[in-house]
């Protein structure tokens, strides 16, 4: 296993290229895009994740790298491609499948095809294994599958890709252990093995059990308001017991993961899985309950005009994916209500952009959406100076109330009553 493919240089794809060639392999990265490819291959990013410009430079630079839009005979292929959601909810495999098919011209007998791209339950045998043999190889005799789900943190990628434990899964014991044989160059966590659709199972599980409990905290957040309590306060009582981890209430769910992976499941399984949807629901229900409380903020000013500070669906990253706040501000916008947005982190956004002091200029509420550490520094009475109205909403509870509220702010909070 020397020359290896990676197919899909994003968030996943490009890290792993880039440890891989770092580690001493030839890598061939591919993606569909060519500003991606041109950008690569002058050695920078187009994505923002801590230390990976200074790695992506490194494997440019040693000749390890180097990115094409198609891929060419190499021993291995590692899938990293994109499973999003069609509009109605079901897995939208046509990525994976174009991945496969192209690749289809390259295998020869010996060649280890891995998916890391997170999939439904039964994709490797159902759908790849079908389109990989069209090469007139057969799977488990002359060529070799495996799936090894990515199960790291945006914002910490490159360093949970080396410490986390790894599951692979394969097509019999001789695909996972070739696979693990690869992983194993530079991870540092276990690595264990086991079949594919129970590798296909095992971070589709973790992502759901994440989104229930989450669901469970959206809710009770909810309850809270309406008890007239703190939920955070609430919470961190709770998990004062030994065996219980309440998880932290949001404006929504967001990122390529924890918002998608549970209605994979739910496409395959929908008389089975009522409390893995009504958990889906109530995470996707957040954003309107977030609107409904600004609007209910906004009454009585004409012409009404937010500063949204976050787009991102989690602090410190630029990972817009499936992020609340955009579903936040596009409902704000069809209501009728001015919205400026502001995220340090993001680039381009599908929403208006500002510098923080224009978006903060004559705005009657700020509205915290992502909870980036910089929002910590912004100091309340500088907000007052510009804003019209002393309006602070924040969904994330991350702010110094008390601060804001001696600034002169009215101050609401998600979850508190």
């Amino acid at each position: 296993m020397k020359r290896i493919c990676v197919i899909g240089l994003g968030y996943i794809g490009l890290p792993t290229a880039s440890v891989l060639a770092t580690s001493g392999f030839d890598v061939l990265g591919v993606d569909i895009d060519p500003e991606v490819v041109a950008t690569v291959n002058e050695g920078g990013i187009h994505i923002e994740e801590p230390g990976l410009a200074t790695v992506v430079r490194a494997a440019i630079q040693s000749g390890k790298l180097h990115a094409a839009t198609t891929p060419a005979p190499c021993d291995v292929y590692i899938l990293a491609v994109p499973t999003p959601l069609t509009p109605d909810k079901k897995a939208d495999m046509s990525y994976v499948q174009a991945t496969a098919e192209v690749i289809v011209p390259c295998l020869k007998p010996g060649s280890l095809v891995i998916l890391e791209s997170t999939s439904p339950p039964g994709t490797c045998r159902e759908l790849l294994v079908p389109i990989l043999e069209r090469s007139g190889l057969k799977v488990g005799a002359d060529i070799y599958l495996a799936h090894c789900p990515e199960r790291v943190l945006p914002g910490r990628i490159l360093r949970e890709l080396i410490s986390n434990d790894r599951v692979v899964g394969g097509f019999d014991s001789a695909s996972a252990e070739k696979a693990r044989d690869l992983y194993a160059t530079f991870v540092e966590g276990d690595i264990l093995l086991t079949d594919l659709t129970t590798a296909e199972l095992v971070k589709v599980l973790e992502n759901t059990y994440r989104d229930v409990n989450i669901a469970l905290a959206n809710e009770t957040a909810l309850l809270c308001e309406e008890l007239g309590v703190s939920f955070k306060e609430a919470a961190t009582l709770a998990n004062r017991h030994p065996r219980v981890n309440v998880h932290t209430a949001g404006p929504g769910v967001g990122g390529h993961c924890i918002s998608v992976d549970p209605w994979f499941l739910v496409d395959r399984f929908p008389e089975q899985t009522d409390l893995i949807r009504l958990a889906r629901n109530r995470n996707d229900q957040m954003p309107e309950h977030v609107v409904a409380t600004t609007l209910h903020l906004l009454e009585g000013i004409a012409q009404p005009k937010v500063a949204a500070l976050g787009l991102a669906f989690k602090g410190n990253i630029d990972d817009m994916r499936e992020s609340p706040a955009l579903a936040i501000i596009r409902l704000l916008m069809e209501a009728g209500v001015g919205v400026l947005a502001h995220d340090p982190f993001v680039k381009e956004a599908p929403v208006p952009q500002a510098e923080l002091e224009e978006c903060l200029a004559a705005a009657d509420c700020l509205l915290l959406l992502t909870d980036h550490d910089t929002y910590h520094e912004l100091e309340a009475s500088v907000a007052a100076g510009l804003m019209r109205h002393t309006t602070l909403y924040d969904t994330r509870n991350m702010l110094d109330h008390q601060a804001w509220r001696d600034a002169g702010f009215s101050v609401s909070v998600l979850g508190v009553g």
